[in-house]
């Protein structure tokens, strides 16, 4: 009776939904493309786009008007607030998902675990060389997300503490170029979300406390042993609630949330 209420609701509100466009963090890109598939299969008249780019991207694309959901795996910035009031506009924040940031390293790397510490000071530049993390004789070659990615933010936040990024860290343009180029590199360290995990790379199990070391999956992420979790959200104009309402209302639905359990992100309900 449930499902039947959900596409009887989104069967009216299609009109409303006919055309919109979601962009920003390639974090949420997944989800928002599965749950929009989805979506449009239930109304056959609504018609959506979804395309990545990097959660800076996503709310700049928000504020001048070339998308009507900016998608965001970090909150939005006080100077982004600021250019929404300037505009005489407000803006809507929707979390519809949790993610954990797994750290990773090559496959043939036995370092198995660091604590955030040691992460501070390999994504600071303090620590070079594997063997001083009980790794092999091997330089550590850093991999960051450039810095429009809300991912490069809140990896900055929790684990460096808002301190700078080495000068020398290899900045990519996408999680997949991350992935790839760890993959490719011995000495290679780099962050990835928990839904981008494969077998190309080795997640490392990571403590804040120095003590308990807990390894990124959805299980660590849920009851918070991994502490390296974040929000992701979506964002649009408060002008435009009405015409979103259908779409926001589906990824916050159980049906939506299951399409997020099972793409490896942890559900808000």
């Amino acid at each position: 009776m449930k499902t039947i209420s959900i596409i009887l609701l989104l069967a009216l509100a299609a009109t409303d939904a006919q055309a919109q466009r979601i962009k920003g963090s390639d974090t949420v890109l997944p989800i928002a493309q599965q749950t929009a598939e989805r979506f449009m299969a239930l109304t056959p008249e609504a018609r959506v786009t979804v395309t990545g780019g990097g959660t800076g991207v996503g709310i700049s694309a928000l504020l001048d008007g070339t998308t009507d959901i900016a998608m965001a795996s970090r909150p939005i910035k006080f100077s982004e607030k600021m250019k929404v009031k300037s505009a005489g506009k407000e803006v809507e924040e929707v979390i519809v998902a949790h993610d954990a940031l797994a750290v990773v390293v090559h496959p043939s790397n036995p370092v198995k675990q660091l604590t955030r510490q040691q992460l501070e000071d390999i994504f600071r530049g303090k620590i070079t060389n594997w063997k001083q993390v009980g790794g092999d004789d091997r330089k550590i070659v850093v991999y960051s997300r450039e810095t429009s990615s809300g991912t490069y933010e809140f990896f900055k936040e929790s684990v460096l503490k808002n301190k700078n990024y080495m000068s020398s860290s290899l900045s990519m343009p996408a999680t997949g170029a991350i992935i790839q180029s760890v993959s490719q590199t011995r000495g290679a360290i780099g962050y990835v979300g928990l839904a981008y995990l494969s077998p190309r790379v080795k997640s490392i199990s990571v403590s804040y406390d120095g003590k308990h070391y807990a390894p990124p999956t959805m299980e660590s992420a849920t009851d918070k042993s991994y502490p390296i979790v974040r929000p992701l959200y979506y964002y649009y104009n408060k002008e435009n609630s009405e015409q979103v309402a259908p779409l926001v209302n589906f990824i916050l639905s159980p049906a939506g949330q299951e399409i997020i359990k099972k793409s490896g992100y942890i559900p808000v309900k």
